[in-house]
C-alpha cells in the first residue's frame, strides 16, 4: 500500500458569489486544478502559498495545529474555498502552509465530500451506490 492522491479543483468562493451577481466574467473567477495527498490523518484542506496567491482567498483566523513530530505551530486559515472532485462539490476553508508544500486533503472535507479511500487501490472513489449525491448523518 502506497500513498493515495487525487485530483482536485479549487476555486474562490467569494469570487463565485460576485459572478453571481453578475459584477465579473466566468473567466474572471479564480480557480486551481492541483494534485491533492488524501491524508486521513489531517483534519483540513491544507493549501500552500503558490495556490493561494492564485486563488486570492482571505485569512479568516489562525489555528494552532500539532504536526506529526508533536511540535505545535501556529497557522492562518484562509477561505472560503469552494472544492471540487469528480460529481461533488463542498465549501470549506484551508490551513495555509508555506511555500510548496503539497496539498493536503483532510478528514473533513473527505467527510464532506463523502468519498471512498482505497489503499490496494491508491484511489479516492465514490460510492457506488451514490455516485451522484452525498449522503450525510444528521444524528
Amino acid at each position: 500500500m502506497g500513498l493515495v492522491y487525487t485530483e482536485i479543483e479549487l476555486v474562490n468562493t467569494e469570487d463565485e458569489g460576485v459572478f453571481n451577481r453578475g459584477y465579473i466574467k466566468v473567466y474572471e473567477i479564480r480557480k486551481v486544478t492541483t494534485t491533492a495527498l488524501v491524508d486521513s490523518g489531517a483534519l483540513m484542506l491544507c493549501i500552500n502559498e503558490a495556490i493561494n496567491q492564485q486563488l486570492g482567498l482571505k485569512k479568516t483566523r489562525d489555528v494552532s495545529v500539532e504536526l506529526a513530530d508533536g511540535t505545535l505551530k501556529k497557522y492562518p486559515v484562509h477561505g472560503p474555498v469552494t472544492l471540487k472532485f469528480r460529481t461533488r462539490t463542498i465549501i470549506c476553508e484551508a490551513i495555509l502552509l508555506e511555500r510548496d508544500n503539497e496539498v493536503l486533503l483532510g478528514s473533513i472535507p473527505l467527510e464532506d465530500l463523502d468519498v471512498i479511500i482505497d489503499p490496494l487501490k491508491e484511489t479516492l472513489a465514490l460510492p457506488p451506490d451514490r455516485p451522484y449525491l452525498s449522503k450525510k448523518k444528521l444524528k
